[in-house]
């Protein structure tokens, strides 16, 4: 076996691995649940890289940066129908523009400015996009992320005042410490913000996330190896 076979046949056996570890915990903690979707996180790599994980019929990525992320993900739009791009890094106002014309799905709204923002786009645009609200779930002063005391009203304030299609939550718990809890709290403020979809876990936690309802787990190293 060369050694790009090799490569690709590794990489085959982590995403089969990632997926059927989703469908287990899916079904024994969460069965009556929606099936959680996997985003595979692309940030870092090239489209040289990503390229196998798209022959094997993935179609869900996310990316941190925006402009790294265009460099890289018209080319392969065009190339593979389907592909559904997140936003799951921080977004700046100045690059709303091109993140609107780039992603399907933005998970970072984080503040009312960059609502006013992307609304303003979206309205000229003649577009409509789902967004999720990043919630600061860990209190955390170095993370984006609303505080949770005011999620629920920064979701209707997304949604009344600046007309946006605010779908879920999403957070990132704090290194080092149980995420259970903190999924389980993100959890109950989608109830109270009256939202469906949580986009939670990561190659570390993602069963444990699906376990308190994720519907979106974010998983990059364990199906693309270390960065």
């Amino acid at each position: 076996m060369s050694r790009q076979s090799s490569q690709k046949q590794s990489l085959e056996n982590r995403l089969k691995t990632v997926t059927s570890r989703m469908e287990k915990s899916h079904n024994r903690y969460a069965p009556k649940l929606r099936a959680p979707e996997l985003i595979v996180v692309s940030k870092t790599f090239s489209a040289e890289d990503i390229t196998p994980v798209l022959d094997l019929g993935q179609r869900v990525f996310g990316e941190n940066r925006v402009q790294e992320a265009a460099g890289k993900w018209p080319a392969l739009k065009e190339k593979y129908e389907g592909i559904q791009l997140h936003l799951i890094g921080p977004l700046q106002t100045n690059k709303v523009k091109d993140a609107v014309k780039l992603f399907d799905i933005i998970q970072t709204l984080d503040r009312e400015k960059l609502a006013a923002s992307l609304s303003r786009e979206l309205e000229k645009r003649g577009k409509k996009l789902p967004v999720f609200v990043q919630v600061n779930i860990g209190g955390e002063a170095q993370k984006s992320g609303v505080a949770i005391s005011r999620a629920v009203t920064f979701v209707n304030t997304c949604r009344d005042q600046y007309g946006l299609d605010v779908v879920g939550l999403m957070c990132i718990p704090p290194a080092g410490q149980a995420p259970g809890p903190y999924f389980a709290q993100l959890y109950d403020l989608a109830q109270k913000a009256d939202v469906e979809l949580l986009s939670m876990g990561m190659s570390a936690d993602y069963d444990i996330a699906i376990e308190m309802g994720a519907t979106h787990v974010r998983v990059g190293s364990a199906i693309f190896g270390a960065r």
